[in-house]
């Protein structure tokens, strides 16, 4: 029999964290889909590995053996991918926006050129996963924005800071302002990333920022393209000040905000890998290249 290792994934945090609540948190998953991703396994196997309840997810018997297993199992799968990636020179680099990435397609193809043997692959992740491949080992570092969830689990160096604006509708009463108050924005409908992402989508909804005001939420998006949608529909965004260099919308505009915080952009790996000599210099060159943007 086979067995998706994402499904182990799914079990092992289920087991550790005894909640699909907590579990679909970390994971970056809807409770939902996590749900359906249990049962799956359970069919799978042909046998029950939780008992339910209100309380949460206790294991059965045959749950707490798997339970005692998977974590071994998935170190060696993770490890035996992290041998082929060292094998093939393989470095893979997640991220969530390009307005993030900045400089790192020039660091890159420096790196290639200096590194013939290496192949550089940059993978592009939806809202969903706020690590950008960190959280699932689809990628070996990531430029993210901050915060979000799990990141005090990584090593994470700041590399800059961005303005963050609002995208508007374009025939919205403050659509020809030059610069709006946040406080203005309050009672809008604002798009929102799902609520799984916790930390990432308050900063991004600038729930801090509100002063007890209640965030109303007018679309729940992971994508870009929707993202946009939804503001020209007539909902608003706050948006880092690159977003209007990457994206654009015929019914969108961009404008400042006076009274958010600015978009950290971050440069994270993981904490418990083998450190590969050619990962830390590429990371070491997007590092000084940031700097001097």
């Amino acid at each position: 029999m086979d067995v998706d290792t994402r499904l182990l994934r799914y079990f092992a945090a289920v087991a550790e964290e005894g909640s699909l609540t907590g579990a679909a948190r970390e994971l970056f998953v809807s409770q939902p889909a996590l749900t359906k991703q249990i049962r799956r396994l359970e069919d799978d196997l042909g046998v029950p590995l939780f008992v339910r309840s209100r309380s949460g997810m206790a294991l059965t018997e045959a749950g707490r053996e798997l339970a005692a297993r998977v974590p071994a199992l998935l170190d060696g799968w993770d490890e035996a991918l992290r041998a082929t990636g060292r094998a093939a020179r393989l470095l893979r680099l997640g991220f969530l926006d390009a307005g993030a990435v900045g400089a790192v397609h020039e660091v890159i193809a420096g790196f290639r050129q200096a590194h013939p043997e290496w192949r550089v692959e940059l993978r592009q992740f939806d809202w969903s996963d706020p690590s950008a491949g960190l959280a699932r080992g689809e990628a070996d570092a990531a430029v993210v924005r901050l915060p979000f969830p799990g990141q005090e689990e990584l090593n994470v160096r700041e590399l800059f800071v961005e303005e963050r604006g609002v995208l508007l509708p374009a025939r919205h009463p403050l659509a020809n302002s030059g610069t709006v108050e946040f406080r203005e924005l309050w009672d809008e409908p604002f798009v929102a990333a799902g609520a799984e992402t916790g930390a990432w989508r308050e900063h991004w909804l600038a729930t801090e920022e509100r002063e007890g005001h209640p965030v109303r939420v007018g679309a729940v998006t992971s994508r870009p393209d929707e993202w946009l949608s939804a503001v020209a529909a007539g909902c608003v965004a706050l948006a880092p000040a690159s977003t209007v260099r990457f994206y654009s919308h015929p019914d969108v505009v961009f404008r400042r905000v006076r009274g958010v915080s600015p978009s950290r952009v971050g440069l994270a790996r993981p904490t418990d890998r083998t450190r590969e000599a050619a990962l830390d210099e590429l990371l070491e060159a997007i590092a000084r290249r940031s700097s001097r943007s």
